[in-house]
């Protein structure tokens, strides 16, 4: 059963569309991967899914639940947990906080402590750092708190934008190591990836969207295996 379906979706900015008609799904308990070139769309799915921008049509649903008209907040009660490009983080606050603002609401409020410990069983690092401010942190770290706040909020699922954006080889390594352990969990998660060679062999199921649409889909696997979506989409 699907936990996320998006179904002929389309969203934009001014006059323009950006994604035009797109449609998938994610089941629970999957890790899933929108890749593509960069410029074609992948960050607006996430937003118009998050409800940072507004769906021009079709149908956003978690759970078959409608989310397409609600507010960001009540988006986020209904479980969708958005970690954005370049993870927006507070940088006059300390890590500590930061990991905190993700439990603002207060579902999310009444289970701080114990998320904050689960956290910090996941990411040791961020136990050392969490009195640190925010911008004295290495790149890998603040993707890390960035990760951390979102877990914090507890949602159903985990969407994650180019995790790897910016970082070098190593800690891109170690950011991904992270979130196939958050998959082996079996938490949902849906990650947006430049590099669809990097997280073919680790989806369950993959999405490519090219100039807004979705051009295949099918599984990890399956992508490895298809050298005419190399040559035609990656260059390859």
């Amino acid at each position: 059963m699907s936990l996320l379906e998006l179904s002929g979706l389309r969203a934009g900015y001014g006059a323009q569309d950006v994604i035009r008609g797109i449609s998938l799904s994610v089941a629970e308990g999957e890790f899933a991967a929108l890749v593509g070139p960069n410029g074609h769309g992948k960050t607006t799915v996430l937003r118009a899914i998050s409800g940072l921008l507004r769906a021009r049509g079709g149908q956003i649903l978690l759970a078959g639940q409608p989310l397409t008209r609600l507010r960001p907040d009540r988006i986020v009660a209904a479980g969708v947990v958005h970690v954005p490009q370049g993870d927006l983080l507070f940088p006059g606050m300390s890590v500590l906080d930061n990991l905190r603002m993700g439990a603002c609401l207060p579902a999310a409020a009444a289970e701080e402590k114990r998320r904050l410990e689960e956290v910090f069983t996941l990411l040791p690092k961020l136990r050392d750092r969490q009195g640190q401010l925010a911008s004295t942190l290495s790149g890998g770290e603040r993707r890390m708190v960035g990760i951390g706040r979102g877990l914090m909020t507890g949602g159903r699922i985990l969407m994650l934008d180019e995790p790897s954006l910016g970082l070098a080889p190593i800690v891109i390594d170690q950011i991904y190591d992270l979130v196939q352990q958050l998959a082996k969990s079996g938490r949902t998660i849906l990650v947006v990836e430049e590099n669809a060679v990097r997280i073919a062999d680790m989806a369950d199921r993959m999405y490519l969207l090219d100039n807004g649409e979705i051009a295949w889909a099918g599984t990890g696997a399956g992508f490895l295996s298809s050298p005419e979506i190399f040559a035609t989409y990656l260059g390859g």
